[in-house]
């Protein structure tokens, strides 16, 4: 801990992130003992205005946790009806007629999660859970023993050089019993957490995909709201594990996203351009042309599954959501699964003195659990190619999951091979003429605000690496993998050097987990920094 003497807070309970688990948390916590002093503290400028997903939600959890919610829906909310699942190829495709059976949605709903959350931050609210959003947690705070004992909210006003601007404002230390860490996919604050308590230790590296999503407004007659369609094939090849979305909701308006996994080899693969090239193909683009975007954005999704699952317990703290990785690949579907272990945890705490100690082992022995063991080696299975993994997925669904063995993960970053190490796969892109143009114009649709003057919170460890080594080897991924043009390798005639345009990121932590030399850490800029998503 610094030596100045900061302001603090005392809280029974601090829950990082104001997302469905941690607001999920929050409020069934209340519920049971209105008498635990409840504080969420979110890094965006609003509740939900980072939170990026599909989102199509099975909506049992939330009945448990709110029982009337139907009567009084958030804003975007349709029920799920007709189901479609294609393979494309680069002129055309074929519906399968089979749905797999993950994908099945009758009953569900489509939703924007940023509107989900935003909807739901009240309902805590009325319940007296304190949410604080703009408020970064910049670090854990420990006791001489090493236990959690709260968080640090990151200072506010510091500039580029680490001088104080006129309006600095210095973090407080928010002291609490027990610390939820509710931060989403690869949380910076969790990052660190599971190398100092080893809590990988007994678990397979955790696995992410890259998820980019756009909200359309189309010209009237297009939509049949409730219509949900996915499709595999074009524009990714057969070694990529790569897939969309298209949602049709209500007034007119589609949802639709492009996922790719980070185990990919091609260190040339761009994933926002395969999104790009994606919205071109012949199936989709008539649904789009006339129309306007209305938000873009990217985030990370967490894959590892049932064999990448942490211990989610440590001295003053526990994992929930995507932060433990509790995301259902072949349903892509982890809404449902924060709030489940949102809800644990909270039913743990409430009766355990607030304890963290045996959550591990009661979320293990849960429904989200027995769900992820499932279908543990279906996403693994793709690794070996888009075939297999579909043969695969066809006989770990129709057995569910009872194979003797357990496919493994690897971490992401090792997975690129250098350039030069094979043939280049022929990407056969075609000339796209829909919005946007580019990846800088996609940063104006994700809205996203960061102080020019304040530190880069993209830490490369020794800058150097990028041009010695990775240059030659792998020809900078970092300046195709980024959805948000971050990193730039420029020649301004004293060499090359990496250039690092952080008031563009979207915070979608690619670069922390795809960089294949382990260099790039991703941290929490000042609070209330970074995009701001309408309806994602």
């Amino acid at each position: 801990m610094s030596e100045v003497e900061r302001d603090v807070m005392e809280y029974d309970v601090v829950t990082v992130g104001a997302g469905p688990a941690g607001l999920a948390f929050a409020i069934r916590l209340k519920q049971l003992n209105p008498e635990i002093s409840v504080c969420v503290i979110e890094k965006a400028s609003t509740v939900g205005a980072q939170i990026l997903s599909g989102a199509v939600i099975e909506p049992a959890p939330l009945d448990a946790l709110l029982p009337g919610w139907r009567d009084a829906p958030p804003p975007i909310c349709v029920p799920a009806k007709d189901d479609e699942f294609w393979f494309y190829t680069k002129t055309g495709g074929f519906k399968s007629p089979i749905v797999p059976p993950g994908m099945h949605n009758h009953g569900n709903f489509i939703v924007s999660l940023g509107a989900l959350c935003a909807w739901l931050a009240p309902q805590a609210e009325a319940l007296g859970v304190e949410i604080y959003p703009g408020f970064a947690a910049a670090e854990t705070l420990h006791d001489d023993s090493g236990r959690v004992v709260g968080v640090r909210i990151g200072d506010m006003g510091v500039a580029k050089d680490g001088e104080h601007k006129p309006g600095y404002t210095q973090g407080i230390d928010i002291h609490a019993k027990v610390t939820v860490l509710a931060e989403g996919a690869r949380g910076h604050l969790t990052k660190r957490l599971v190398k100092q308590f080893a809590l990988d230790r007994d678990s397979d590296p955790q696995g992410y995909s890259i998820g980019l999503k756009e909200l359309w407004q189309v010209p009237e007659g297009r939509v049949t709201p409730g219509k949900i369609v996915h499709t595999l094939g074009w524009p990714a090849d057969d070694k990529i594990y790569g897939g969309s979305f298209l949602y049709h909701l209500d007034n007119n308006q589609i949802a639709l996203g492009y996922v790719s996994g980070l185990d990919y080899q091609d260190a040339e693969y761009k994933p926002w351009e395969a999104f790009q090239q994606w919205k071109n193909h012949p199936l989709v683009k008539p649904l789009l042309e006339g129309g306007t975007i209305l938000s873009g954005g990217a985030r990370a999704i967490v894959t590892g599954g049932w064999q990448s699952l942490p211990k989610v317990e440590m001295p003053g703290a526990l994992l929930i959501g995507d932060t433990a990785g509790l995301l259902n690949v072949p349903k892509i579907k982890g809404t449902h699964q924060a709030i489940r272990s949102g809800m644990l945890a909270a039913e743990h705490l409430a009766g355990n003195a607030l304890e963290p100690s045996g959550f591990d082992a009661k979320l293990r022995d849960s429904e989200a659990m027995k769900e992820l063991k499932q279908i543990r080696n279906i996403k693994p299975g793709f690794k070996k190619g888009l075939w297999f993994g579909l043969m695969n997925a066809a006989w770990e669904t129709v057995s569910f999951g009872l194979s003797p063995w357990t496919l493994k993960n690897k971490p992401d970053w090792c997975s690129l091979d250098q350039i030069g190490a094979h043939e280049a796969p022929r990407r056969d892109y075609v000339e796209r003429t829909l919005a946007p143009r580019d990846r800088l114009q996609a940063v104006y649709y994700a809205a996203t605000e960061h102080d020019e003057d304040q530190p880069v919170h993209l830490k490369v460890a020794d800058t150097s690496i990028c041009i010695e080594r990775c240059t030659v080897e792998y020809d900078n991924p970092c300046t195709r993998f980024c959805p948000a043009g971050v990193y730039e390798i420029v020649d301004d005639g004293a060499g090359k050097r990496l250039q690092i345009n952080a008031a563009n990121c979207v915070h979608c932590k690619t670069c922390d987990i795809k960089d294949p030399y382990e260099i790039i850490t991703w941290v929490t800029p000042e609070g209330g920094s970074g995009p701001n998503y309408q309806n994602l």
